[in-house]
């Protein structure tokens, strides 16, 4: 298997080509849904493996339970979007970014040895920079809104006892060099991005802990300091032991670097995918056969009264129409 179609947003997909793939790439932003022919003609080609990657959006892919090759579902907001798990299920092969999440996707359809745990990752572009001074005792980069509730809080709680809190939103790679201490928080309890990003770009980071395979990834004293989610106490308290112990930040600093670059980049979630799909051998094909076969079956019980929500309640007349004939299988 060497040509792989990747729909969605991009994540670790452009790291494939190095891992022998045959890639073409296509992410979107107006409201679409896919067919096979869609895709195909996109592409160029049929793929061997298409990997449909969370957008975190309604379904964009439909008619996947018959399509030809072997299909990945590929999920990363699964703890706010309790649909996936049912979505899934049509699919060959599904990675779960958030671990403890994983067991929701086993399924009637989707065995667990078939549920993959593919955690975040920095980017290549995620890396110091050089000669930037760090002008605030602490950095908190994201949004804060009504929408946060939780997030709004804590941080308005921590602000009000922590002046050098900085909040910023933007670029955040033009950002992280500029704190002292980089503040991470988790609206929702899930492993973000945020933490792999904030430790690539070289940042001495203070982060809840949430579980989700955190310390499987990383130790606690050694590339982060943690605190119990929503704690202003126990936030306070890191932040400060790193502002009055500024050797101590150094040094978790670089062995954070050190970790991320050792193994929590785009390029190793490319590999570690690529030894997956290609130790499935000659079962990669037999299970292509098992879901075509039962194609019917999984559309009826998993996606049917999924595609049917979405067509009463999107407001784009074509987008009904395509989620409508998904749901009685003849889209595309």
């Amino acid at each position: 298997m060497r040509r792989l179609l990747w729909i969605g947003s991009p994540f670790f997909g452009h790291a494939l080509s190095a891992q022998g793939w045959r890639v073409f790439l296509h992410n979107f932003e107006t409201p679409s849904v896919y067919g096979w022919r869609d895709l195909v003609r996109l592409a160029g080609f049929e793929p061997d493996v298409l990997v449909v990657a969370d957008k975190s959006r309604a379904p964009f892919v439909l008619g996947m339970e018959n399509f030809p090759c072997l299909t990945v579902w590929y999920s990363v907001d699964a703890h706010i979007h309790s649909w996936q798990p049912f979505y899934a299920q049509a699919f060959d092969l599904c990675l779960v970014s958030l671990r403890d999440r994983m067991g929701d996707f086993a399924g009637p359809f989707l065995s667990p040895e078939r549920v993959w745990w593919s955690p975040p990752f920095a980017a290549n572009e995620d890396v110091p920079l050089v000669g930037q001074s760090r002008e605030w005792d602490c950095l908190f980069v994201g949004s804060v809104n009504a929408n946060l509730p939780r997030r709004a809080a804590f941080l308005e709680a921590l602000g009000s006892r922590l002046p050098g809190l900085r909040l910023e939103q933007g670029d955040y790679r033009q950002l992280f060099s500029r704190g002292r201490v980089l503040l991470n928080h988790c609206e929702h309890g899930d492993l973000n991005f945020r933490v792999f990003e904030a430790m690539g770009c070289g940042g001495c980071l203070v982060t809840p802990r949430v579980g989700h395979g955190l310390d499987a990834l990383f130790t606690e004293g050694e590339h982060f300091l943690g605190y119990t989610p929503d704690s202003v106490e126990e936030a306070l308290a890191r932040i400060r032991f790193f502002l009055e112990n500024p050797a101590h930040a150094e040094r978790m600093r670089r062995a954070a670097l050190a970790a991320i670059d050792a193994g929590h980049r785009a390029e190793h979630r490319a590999r570690t995918f690529t030894q997956r799909i290609r130790a499935l051998g000659e079962r990669a094909g037999l299970l292509v056969r098992q879901r075509l076969a039962r194609a019917r079956m999984v559309r009826e019980k998993s996606l049917r009264l999924l595609y049917l929500h979405w067509a009463e309640e999107n407001p784009d007349a074509a987008l009904r129409a395509a989620w409508a004939a998904a749901a009685g299988g003849t889209f595309g």
